[in-house]
């Protein structure tokens, strides 16, 4: 087993894995996992660059990530920036300040590299499944892009090789754009669905989305959607992974989601306060993505991105 830690750095959170990964056989033990909103990509959208505040707000979680890596004594660090670091003009200046702080060059990795990550990530756990049928469908619903992976199947479906795209539609980004009220008017409602249709025109050009079998959903939005649907009064990591929700239950909670005050949204028991002002753009990105699918479920994973990149780390390690 090699002692890794996996940083993922993206619009919206920046997330710290630490665990030892056996890479040949795929098993990971956590040893610690954490997670901080710090918005990188606060107006990106509008500005093209990462703002001073973001920076700082970044620079602070990775010195308290820097601490954890230390007194575990990581053997490896990964550290993955993905669609808000991609954008900005300064990026260098936010290279720069991770580097000094970590001791490691953050990879600003192109949206295939991260779709891959995050379906190694998601699937490596699903092995052996008989319950949930190939290929899979992967959508990781992020910050300032969503990642479409499919892969997983058989040769009657075209093999385990994986199709993916990224697209410029996540929750941070789609908010700053239509700007929902609390609550949502149906004009901005129509606005963020016509953003979200017009990237899986996109998408469906190079993913084969009708080819899916089962539609795994990764990352903040979903999971959340998913602790409102169980009816957790506290955020419960063990209940959602794997949790499977209908998409009729994922309407209900989007239009719930959309119709309710800044204040009902807070008062959500499984709801980030840092995911208070954009899990309305969230929850209507995976549920319109489900409808266009005509998927019946979406399965939840607390396993994505973060994971994969802990993988790598012990590849590299060998």
């Amino acid at each position: 087993m090699t002692r890794v830690a996996a940083v993922d750095c993206g619009t919206n959170s920046i997330r710290l894995l630490v665990a030892d990964v056996d890479a040949a056989t795929g098993r990971l033990v956590e040893l610690d996992r954490r997670m901080t909103i710090v918005r990188l990509g606060q107006d990106v959208d509008r500005t093209g660059r990462l703002a001073p505040e973001a920076l700082e707000r970044t620079f602070a979680a990775c010195r308290e990530y820097a601490a954890v890596i230390g007194d575990l004594g990581a053997e490896a660090v990964r550290f993955v920036a993905t669609s808000a670091s991609r954008d900005a003009e300064n990026r260098d200046d936010f290279v720069r300040g991770v580097r000094d702080i970590l001791g490691v060059e953050p990879e600003v990795v192109t949206g295939d590299r991260e779709a891959e990550l995050s379906f190694t990530g998601a699937t490596r756990s699903l092995a052996g499944r008989e319950d949930l049928d190939t290929p899979y469908l992967v959508v990781d619903i992020g910050g300032g892009s969503t990642e479409f992976v499919v892969g997983g199947g058989g040769a009657e479906d075209g093999g385990p090789g994986l199709a993916a795209w990224s697209v410029d539609i996540g929750c941070v980004r789609l908010t700053e754009r239509h700007a929902p009220g609390s609550p949502a008017t149906q004009e901005q409602i129509a606005a963020i669905r016509a953003d979200v249709e017009a990237a899986l025109d996109l998408v469906e050009q190079s993913v084969p989305l009708a080819k899916a079998r089962t539609l795994v959903g990764l990352a903040g939005s979903v999971t959340t959607v998913a602790g409102i649907a169980l009816g957790l009064d506290a955020y419960d990591s063990e209940a959602i992974h794997h949790a499977r929700i209908p998409v009729e239950r994922v309407g209900e909670i989007s239009r719930m989601l959309l119709g309710a005050t800044h204040e009902e949204r807070a008062a959500i028991g499984v709801m980030h306060p840092g995911r208070v002002d954009v899990i309305q753009a969230g929850a209507l990105v995976l549920l319109t993505i489900m409808e266009r699918t005509g998927a019946r479920e979406v399965v939840v994973s607390e396993h994505d991105i973060l994971d994969g990149i802990a993988y790598s780390a012990a590849a590299e390690v060998r």
